[in-house]
């Protein structure tokens, strides 16, 4: 008789048989009974409604939202192919967010077709589907990406109403900056005798700094004898104009971001001290605080030390050659790789204490920053070789937070781009919160991008004379709460004023929080 390890396991096999076909969806009449239930029993498979499964992780947390969130569009994609085979296309707004690379998780997703039923599906993590009866567009109009079937550019940009212009300013501008001539739109424009719709998308092509499409249009339009109002349907101009020739939605979503979110930072910022006289008493104080923040970064992240076991660690009395305790323990392991980190990153902050351009710095030593930071988890063979080649070769998922961050082969994409921004930019204020911001936004990383960000946050802070500053693990909340606005709503003002709050906090004291005020439990 087999033993339960052994009918798990066989469960598991049939499982992994199923995700070796790129299933996500996994409907009930593919698994038995038996192994359905006993798969659910062992936190393998997790019900997102009734027939319907994902699978899961049994460590996962009771309301952990990861696994969902990695599974949303996938999930989404095969029930409606399930349901109404190919006739259905998600709405003409969420299809633009699609061709805009916003991946972002929609509390409610918008899908069309002739067989909708015009009711909310229910799913995990407060987030729905609603099918809505309308007709789709011609087959040649439909598109098809990651298995989502979405309006193609042109015919989303035509059937978009004017609130999405109003309500996602960002996905709009950077959809079209993606239409490389009029002609793309013209001729639906012209056969469908949408004047009102041409008036509308000749002001939002001015709007983004793109006269020659708005012209032709408006042009275009009233020769074949329609009248036509130009009107933009953006609520204001653009603070920043997409080059008529830079086609990639990423690198424009993150220098639109960038130009408008940087204007609402400095209200929310103490104003920058300056570069410090006497490097070495700044210095001093880094090293003064960092117990208290490898202990707060740490905790942050889930890890669980002490202030005793970083001070072993500081001090050497750590060895993991010769410790088989600690060379088992992953909380000391990334607590040596801290250390290690931080001590290239107080490399970093000696030169741009000296006048080194923050951006250049920081462009040039987060490698190194990253492979200290992952250096010891490697030697005890936690890690491979491989895992400190560099940026993510896979996708990454954050805990219980809607943001998807930029796809795999967008991160090499996004990542110049964003050191760009960084050396070109002249508020100190403004290098901080969107360092830090657009860092994690990207996630570069498979792990360790909270801890990089935050230590991206200091290296820019010192480049304004700030002190080092700490984020306390209390306020763990507060902080992931309003990366969340910033990245989901492109709101920067609760992060902006969080961070300013604990700047001007750290420099009344001139030492943020000390290891004698820390409240360990």
């Amino acid at each position: 008789m087999a033993t339960p390890a052994e009918k798990l396991a066989s469960s598991l096999e049939v499982l992994h048989e199923l995700q070796e076909r790129s299933i996500v969806a996994i409907r009930s009449s593919e698994l038995t009974r038996t192994h359905r239930e006993r798969l659910v029993r062992n936190g393998f498979l997790r019900e997102v409604m009734k027939g319907w499964y994902i699978a899961s992780r049994p460590d996962e947390p009771v309301g952990e939202s990861t696994a969902w969130y990695a599974s949303f569009w996938d999930f989404c994609a095969a029930y409606l192919e399930e349901r109404f085979d190919d006739q259905w296309s998600l709405s003409p707004e969420q299809s633009l967010s699609i061709h805009a690379e916003n991946w972002n998780v929609p509390g409610q997703l918008l899908a069309r077709t002739e067989r909708g039923d015009n009711k909310p599906v229910s799913l995990p993590h407060e987030t729905s589907l609603f099918v809505l009866r309308a007709p789709l567009p011609g087959k040649a109009n439909i598109t098809v990406k990651q298995g989502l079937r979405l309006y193609a550019l042109p015919a989303a940009l035509i059937s978009a109403g004017p609130a999405a212009f109003r309500q996602s300013p960002t996905d709009m501008r950077v959809a079209l900056a993606m239409i490389q001539d009029a002609s793309e739109l013209l001729g639906p424009l012209l056969e469908g005798g949408h004047s009102v719709v041409a008036g509308r998308l000749a002001g939002a092509f001015r709007n983004i700094g793109n006269d020659k499409i708005a012209d032709q249009i408006i042009k275009t339009m009233r020769t074949a004898d329609f009248k036509v109002q130009e009107e933009d349907p953006f609520e204001a101009a653009a603070v920043y104009q997409p080059p008529p020739r830079e086609r990639s939605p990423y690198v424009n979503r993150l220098r639109l971001m960038w130009q408008e979110m940087r204007a609402l930072i400095p209200a929310n910022f103490p104003k920058p001290p300056g570069l410090p006289a006497d490097t070495e008493h700044y210095l001093q104080h880094v090293d003064y605080v960092y117990i208290t923040d490898a202990y707060h970064s740490l905790s942050i992240e889930g890890y669980r030390v002490t202030p005793e076991l970083i001070e072993r660690v500081r001090s050497g009395d750590w060895n993991p050659d010769h410790n088989e305790k600690d060379r088992q323990r992953r909380d000391a392991l990334a607590a040596r790789g801290y250390w290690q980190a931080h001590q290239r990153v107080r490399e970093t902050v000696t030169r741009i204490i000296c006048g080194e351009n923050p951006g250049v710095a920081v462009e040039n030593d987060h490698s190194d920053w990253y492979r200290e930071l992952f250096g010891s988890s490697v030697t005890a063979g936690l890690l491979g070789p491989g895992d400190l080649a560099g940026y993510r070769s896979d996708q990454v998922f954050i805990r219980n937070s809607f943001h998807t961050p930029p796809r795999v082969q967008a991160v090499r994409e996004c990542m110049p781009v964003f050191f760009d921004l960084l050396r070109g930019e002249t508020d100190p204020a403004v290098r901080v919160v969107l360092g830090h911001f657009v860092f994690v936004y990207i996630h570069p990383y498979m792990d360790g991008n909270g801890r990089m960000g935050r230590f991206l946050m200091n290296a820019m802070l010192a480049g304004g004379g700030y002190p080092w500053t700490v984020i306390p693990v209390e306020r763990r909340n507060d902080y992931m709460q309003a990366l969340e606005q910033a990245s989901v709503h492109q709101n920067i003002q609760p992060f902006a004023a969080f961070l300013g709050g604990l700047v001007e906090e750290a420099l009344a004291s001139r030492t943020g929080i000390t290891p004698y005020n820390l409240n360990l439990g």
